[in-house]
């Protein structure tokens, strides 16, 4: 074509600039108009560099020590602990255990998901988020219940047999659901090679979305739907013997102070449920879906994975609001933090 030669360069440069303000420059091309296959698939999650490492620094800071706190007050009283404070203390260690792990995510996302600490760590950072998510909400129904059965049955025998003894073994079962149920994140989380850099995959590697899908829905089940529709149901069981008369059929079922302790932790626990662990669980869940299907436009799984990312922070703050159920629900806490703080 004549004139060719002197278009070329300039041809050239105009590609080479289109292309560089098309894609930015520390990423390699993403083709999100691609439905072949899963794993040719790359999100763009420059969100997550400024959202997870801010929300992570702050539950580190504010979880550390209320953790270590509420550890160190009922450890202190252990001779003459509560089954409820039995939960709680596990609870607490859950969520201590968990912030523990949060430097390395910090770096993590800060470096622009890129991980240097290996498989092994990344597995194991991995199944403390999980095993920590987990282990707080069957926990929190173990709190929930013990409640429920001190307002609703008062006077039943059954639920006072075994004391401490039995709420120290009801937290050694537990703890081994929680591995068990958590324990398939060790072969499922993994690192790999993504936009030239290693990094360590959250769920699955996306080869591997179809295979963790029923992991992953039974996890959400056994984990999650079950013990929050069992706290609900005794919540509004509680609510109907707490709005009763304090008298009734000629039996006490609560002095004042005890329903306010009552209708606090519904309010506390409730508030975890429903900002900590529902929009998680439920936009995991849709985005399992949408990963795990063949053919399913990038663009589509590049928007609900930034929707399910974006509540990971959520489910990270019931690090910190655990021990606020605590502080609401211990007035004895209550009043030696208040002197603590005016002696300082």
């Amino acid at each position: 074509m004549p004139g060719s030669a002197h278009l070329g360069p300039f041809l050239t440069e105009s590609v080479i600039s289109r292309t560089s303000l098309a894609f930015p420059s520390s990423e390699p091309f993403a083709d999100l108009n691609n439905t072949n296959n899963n794993t040719n698939c790359t999100y763009k999650e420059d969100f997550k560099r400024i959202l997870l490492p801010a929300v992570y620094t702050l539950v580190l800071l504010l979880g550390l020590p209320l953790n270590a706190v509420v550890i160190l007050k009922i450890w202190r009283t252990r001779p003459n602990l509560s089954r409820n404070n039995i939960y709680m203390l596990n609870l607490a260690i859950a969520d201590f255990l968990y912030v523990t792990s949060l430097p390395l995510l910090i770096y993590n996302y800060g470096s622009r998901d890129y991980w240097p600490f290996g498989e092994l760590t990344c597995k194991l950072v991995r199944f403390q988020f999980y095993s920590n998510l987990h282990g707080s909400i069957l926990f929190l129904t173990c709190i929930s219940v013990q409640r429920y059965v001190g307002i609703c049955h008062p006077l039943a025998m059954w639920h006072k047999r075994g004391g401490r003894k039995m709420a120290w073994r009801v937290c050694g079962a537990v703890w081994l659901l929680v591995i068990a149920l958590c324990a398939p994140t060790f072969h499922f989380a993994e690192t790999g090679i993504q936009r030239n850099r290693t990094v360590c995959y959250d769920l699955s590697t996306p080869a591997r979305s179809v295979d963790y899908y029923p992991y992953g829905m039974a996890l959400t089940c056994l984990g999650f739907v079950l013990p929050f529709l069992g706290v609900m149901v005794c919540y509004c069981r509680m609510a109907q013997i707490l709005c009763r008369p304090v008298s009734y059929r000629g039996v006490s079922m609560a002095t004042g102070e005890k329903r306010d302790k009552a209708v606090k932790m519904i309010i506390v626990v409730a508030a975890v449920f429903c900002i900590s662990f529902l929009p998680f669980h439920f936009t995991k869940t849709v985005y399992m879906m949408v990963r795990s299907i063949q053919g399913m436009p990038c663009t589509t799984r590049n928007l609900f994975s930034v929707i399910y990312k974006s509540t990971r922070p959520f489910a990270s703050m019931n690090s910190f609001l655990d021990p606020i159920l605590f502080y609401f629900t211990q007035p004895r806490y209550r009043q030696s933090t208040r002197r603590f703080v005016l002696r300082v």
